[in-house]
């Protein structure tokens, strides 16, 4: 039983791709990108892993509508068996549903470049099983802030930097349009958007931010939230 250090998954996600998603996030990056929102995915804990089966199983009992499902991290690629098995069990997942009135798209968010990705034969196997991958490393200044922010050339992007790169039909149909293939619709164009979600556990509530916020964002409202009395305590985006 192959077991995937998991971050947290959510559902509906309709920031991190077209649609409305279920989003994955695993644990464990090494990167370390200056500016990164998501720290507190970095140490890859061993208290974390769940079986794949388990979160096949969640993404089977989702409500639905499932337009997509969105991996990012932490950084998925490294873990390569667990992600070639969540890749192949969502494809096995979506191939059984019978998704006839709305294809279900496979994305994932990487830190490495493409290029680095394409020489692993392990990370080629997880690709090809996949719609299309975000890669490259996060630049915060390559983060435009201000009015350029509202470029829909950086849609579910975080920085100039990062490659859209479709991989199969589906993938071309839906993210082409972001490498200057056709063009999205409006709503999307609009730029970087961000949801949030309150989760209640054992170590009481926490917020969630989901989504690509333009640099600056996340302290603006941070700010915005103290000047209302509202206090942010420790947040992820700082060390």
């Amino acid at each position: 039983m192959t077991g995937l250090l998991l971050a947290k998954a959510h559902y509906p996600v309709t920031t991190l791709g077209p649609g409305i998603r279920a989003g994955i996030w695993t644990q464990g990056c090494t990167l370390a990108c200056d500016g990164c929102l998501s720290r507190d995915t970095w140490d890859a804990d061993p208290a974390k892993e769940v079986p794949v089966e388990t979160v096949l199983g969640w993404l089977a009992s989702l409500p639905g509508p499932v337009e997509g499902v969105t991996i990012s991290g932490g950084e998925p690629f490294q873990q390569p068996a667990a992600l070639a098995a969540l890749v192949g069990g969502i494809r096995r997942w979506r191939d059984e549903s019978h998704h006839e009135t709305i294809p279900l798209d496979i994305m994932v968010y990487s830190g490495y470049a493409y290029s680095r990705l394409s020489r692993s034969a392990e990370a080629r196997e997880i690709l090809e099983s996949c719609d299309a991958v975000i890669t490259g490393p996060y630049v915060d200044r390559q983060n435009p802030g201000g009015r350029h922010a509202q470029s829909g050339s950086l849609l579910w992007r975080g920085s100039a930097n990062q490659r859209v790169v479709p991989l199969s039909p589906l993938g071309e149909a839906r993210y082409g349009a972001l490498n200057g293939v056709g063009r999205i619709n409006e709503e999307q164009d609009a730029g970087p958007r961000v949801q949030v979600s309150v989760d209640e556990g054992p170590e009481g509530r926490r917020v969630y931010y989901i989504g690509i916020p333009r640099r600056g964002d996340m302290d603006h409202l941070r700010s915005t939230l103290e000047r209302a009395g509202v206090r942010a305590g420790d947040v992820s985006w700082r060390p």
